[in-house]
């Protein structure tokens, strides 16, 4: 089956400043995919790229099988899209705005809706401008998926929402994903996205440092506390992808993937070495190595002080 989104090597510019910079990633059908990032990493642009809101300077972006550089009309009518602050008129009911957006719609668009409303316990009768900013998500949502769309997108759709609605409206892209459907859930929300997330990718001003499954990062991501014998300079070479270093003392911490179990055996009977403990982190920590990257630059092996430093390699 082929995936519900894909890009490949796509670029853009705005003046001299690179919001994307050759991202590619496919999106598999039926999954919550989390797109990660501070502001100002490219989540937002990606997704105006995707509907065909604004055009790439270069690469390929697909889909539901539609190019979005020449079809975003029809990508626009296939998908199901909540931004971080939709445009509801304000002085229609619940009910109205469904009637009214139900004409750009096939039929059973509005009866859809409604369900939704009721699932939600959101009033039909009460005028959006007398709604609270959750139950102005919900309408949204209920737009959004009323048409049944094969892909939703979210760009950080639970920004200001208090923390029951928060869940609620995570939960429900679990059901989504269960019915079949795809979700495309940008956020900084790290620990809500851990929640929810099939796959994650991590962008950093316009690049694309890791997709991969939340599963696969999580396992093969483990934090390391090695503690050194006493006039150590530092710790051993270590295998794998370093994320992340800081020294305090004679104990280092440091945040590593595709370790191997004989790879960490190895260090315990390393001869500088006293103690390795091993832990498995979360995403947050995880997202924290990649954002942190080169920001602070610390050689393993170089003698510090009680300040903590990080790399990335």
């Amino acid at each position: 089956m082929s995936s519900a989104v894909s890009l490949s090597d796509v670029t853009k510019r705005y003046g001299n400043q690179t919001a994307l910079d050759g991202v590619s990633f496919e999106v598999p059908r039926g999954v919550v995919f989390a797109l990660l990032g501070e502001n100002g990493a490219g989540k937002t642009t990606t997704i105006k790229l995707l509907l065909g809101l604004t055009e790439a300077d270069g690469g390929q972006l697909d889909v539901l099988g539609l190019d979005s550089r020449t079809q975003g009309a029809e990508v626009r009518r296939q998908v199901g899209y909540v931004p971080e602050q939709p445009a509801l008129y304000e002085w229609m009911t619940a009910a109205e705005i469904g009637w009214f957006t139900a004409g750009f719609y096939a039929a059973g668009f509005e009866h859809q809706y409604l369900t939704m409303l009721q699932q939600f316990t959101v009033p039909v009768d009460r005028k959006i401008k007398q709604m609270s900013k959750g139950m102005r998500a919900k309408v949204a949502l209920s737009l959004a998926l009323a048409h049944q769309p094969e892909l939703l997108i979210l760009d950080e759709p639970t920004s200001g929402l208090d923390t029951l609605v928060r869940r609620e409206f995570l939960e429900s892209m679990v059901d989504i994903a269960a019915a079949g459907r795809t979700v495309l859930l940008s956020s900084h929300l790290i620990n809500e996205v851990e929640r929810v997330a099939d796959v994650v990718a991590i962008m950093r001003e316009g690049r694309l440092l890791v997709v991969e499954s939340l599963d696969a990062l999580k396992s093969q991501t483990h934090e390391l506390t090695i503690t050194l014998a006493a006039g150590s300079p530092g710790p051993p070479d270590l295998p794998g992808q370093i994320l992340s270093s800081r020294r305090r003392s004679r104990q280092w911490q440091v945040l590593a993937r595709d370790l191997q179990e004989s790879d960490i055996d190895a260090l315990r009977e390393h001869e500088s070495i006293v103690a390795v403990e091993v832990r498995s982190p979360g995403l947050e920590e995880i997202f924290v190595a990649y954002m942190q990257g080169d920001n602070q630059v610390a050689a393993l092996g170089a003698v510090g002080n009680d300040a903590a430093l990080s790399t990335t390699i």
